[in-house]
């Protein structure tokens, strides 16, 4: 299955964008207190539902392979940006960091021990370790309309 092209379109007056993802459509933007019009979830926004829509369908398909009466999964998330001084488990001390926090709310008749490893198969969902691995990301110029590389 071949990855969708994710094309973002905005104007240079604004923070609203056009987002089209294969046939989908949405739309971004910033918050009217950050200087947006509010016409849709800002970027923080976007990236916390793709990580809460990957855990939950990770653990929803495991449940469905082992046959478990899972009914529903809900995740809520909240981004921030702490201290890393006030990070216990971080490595870095010397900066800002972003922290990310998941709640993960399993519906159906569960044990205890299928909760917990519904829970440890969620926190393996591929967007999870996309942002927990080493990230390179290629920045390159074009024009309008090409794909051709100007600066790398």
């Amino acid at each position: 299955m071949e990855a969708a092209i994710v094309t973002v379109h905005g104007r240079a007056a604004g923070f609203a964008q056009e987002i089209a993802v294969g046939r989908h459509r949405l739309t971004g933007d910033e918050p009217v207190a950050a200087g947006g019009t509010d016409t849709g979830p800002n970027p923080y926004d976007y990236l916390l539902a793709a990580l809460g829509s990957c855990i939950s369908m990770t653990a929803a398909m495991y449940a469905r392979r082992k046959r478990w009466s899972l009914d529903a999964v809900t995740v809520r998330l909240r981004h921030s940006r702490i201290h890393a001084v006030d990070c216990e488990p971080c490595e870095s001390t010397n900066r800002l960091l972003h922290h990310i926090d998941v709640a993960v709310e399993l519906t159906g008749v569960l044990g205890e021990e299928q909760h917990i490893r519904l829970l440890n198969i969620a926190g393996k969902c591929p967007v999870h370790r996309t942002l927990t691995s080493e990230i390179h990301i290629r920045t390159r110029l074009t024009r309008h309309g090409g794909d051709r590389l100007l600066v790398e």
